[in-house]
């Protein structure tokens, strides 16, 4: 969706199984946003010619780059990862800074350990060739406090259509399509 010729970045993050990708997806869906899942990035990165084991930031690098051209042509941008550390949050943050634009910090959360394990235990992936991660994986996650502001959804006992109201409700006007 073009915004008139500013864009707007919405980043993702959270812990794997809390529902942020399926929230990022569906809130693309609504407001004609372009979508950028870092696990697709590095997933399309191990697969291709190369043959890359380890990823390591290339995913969020190559995310970045394609929210900043995005950004630029005035489209407004969901950036989905799990973007757990304040250097991935801040890296995100100058992304729209240089491409002039504002940026929203949205964290996922499950706040009942109990579903969020039974999510990440049942969960399939939607990505050919990703491995998820299991629970203990996850608990051992070096996911680190925010220390910024940002908007939090808690998709424990919602269904996604309620999260999605929730966040339409806090961007800004152009980003929902109201001009």
């Amino acid at each position: 969706m073009s915004t008139s010729g500013a864009g707007l970045l919405i980043v993702f993050a959270g812990l794997p199984g809390t529902g942020k990708s399926t929230l990022a997806r569906a809130l693309a869906d609504r407001i004609g946003a372009t979508w950028l899942r870092v696990d697709t990035i590095e997933q399309a990165l191990r697969d291709c010619s190369l043959a890359l084991e380890r990823v390591d930031d290339a995913g969020y690098a190559a995310g970045m780059a394609l929210a900043e051209d995005n950004l630029r042509l005035g489209h407004t941008v969901i950036a989905d990862s799990v973007n757990p550390w304040e250097l991935t949050r801040e890296a995100w943050r100058r992304v729209a800074e240089r491409a002039g634009c504002p940026a929203l910090d949205v964290e996922v959360m499950c706040s009942d350990p109990a579903e969020h394990r039974r999510r990440v235990e049942q969960r399939r992936t939607d990505v050919s060739g990703l491995a998820l991660p299991d629970w203990q994986a996850v608990l051992d996650r070096d996911y680190h406090p925010w220390t910024s502001e940002r908007i939090v959804i808690d998709t424990v006992g919602r269904p996604v259509e309620a999260s999605v109201a929730e966040l339409m409700a806090r961007l800004p006007a152009k980003s929902s399509g109201d001009t």
